[in-house]
């Protein structure tokens, strides 16, 4: 009677993890994507914006491979001995040169778009700083955004500046005053003058004079937890899909 209960046991788990491998199989999650999906998938969205990075691909792979080859000749080394490490650092060249160039891409699908700021957000390192998409927003879809890090409280634009400069400045009194000295900045996401461009956020944010510690940066958060508690509900769209997590861990999948 065990041995029966065991084996529908066993009938079940199997079933269960063959369900499971074919759900991965099918989904649209890049979570649920093996390592060489993720790639491919990264490869063929980078393509569909950016066609030329096939050829960049090929001579940077083959021209590392090339190069690795030839110290081993030169070297008076056998060739073969060489080839593995050739191989793998021309995929590694390959590699790097796809994950600049989805990048790239992403900022040239989304650009101008509302919610595009979290192509840019979503690659800063999360141990340092966090941001919240949409804090408030007008009906037009004028947005405004809020990253708190190092640098202290970056409150960020996007949309039509006649309308979203007025919702930015209003916004950054109200964090002023629960911030207690802590630097609040703003700036205007766009391609105009003075506007900060959204192939450039990550960077700017990045350089931004260091104003806080750590433990000061926690502190912030939780301040600001009581003034987003009283706030509306803001209607932000949804936002760009999140781009796939396995080039390089630094594209920050859903």
């Amino acid at each position: 009677m065990a041995s029966e209960k065991a084996k529908e046991l066993a009938a079940k788990q199997k079933a269960a993890i063959k369900a499971e491998k074919l759900r991965k199989k099918n989904s649209d999650d890049p979570r649920d994507w093996n390592q060489i999906r993720q790639f491919r998938e990264a490869y063929k969205r980078t393509a569909e914006i950016d066609p030329a990075v096939t050829w960049w691909m090929l001579g940077v792979g083959v021209g590392v491979a090339a190069v690795i080859a030839l110290i081993g000749i030169l070297t008076n080394l056998a060739w073969w001995a060489w080839l593995p490490l050739a191989i793998v650092s021309g995929f590694l060249g390959a590699m790097i040169v796809l994950t600049r160039r989805v990048k790239g891409a992403m900022v040239k699908r989304y650009d101008g778009q509302a919610g595009s700021a979290e192509v840019a957000l979503q690659l800063l390192n999360k141990k340092k700083y966090t941001y919240d998409m949409g804090i408030t927003a007008t009906r037009h879809l004028d947005l405004v955004h809020r990253v708190v890090g190092p640098g202290g409280v970056l409150l960020i634009g996007e949309g039509s500046v006649g309308r979203v400069r007025p919702l930015l400045n209003g916004e950054a009194r109200k964090h002023e005053q629960v911030s207690y000295g802590v630097p609040v900045s703003t700036i205007l996401l766009g391609n105009g003058d003075g506007q900060v461009k959204l192939g450039d956020l990550e960077k700017h944010i990045t350089k931004m004079p260091k104003a806080l510690q750590p433990h000061q940066v926690i502190e912030v958060r939780q301040r600001l937890k009581a003034l987003d508690a009283v706030r509306p509900k803001a209607p932000v769209p949804k936002g760009p899909m999140p781009t796939p997590k396995g080039v390089n861990r630094a594209m920050r999948g859903r």
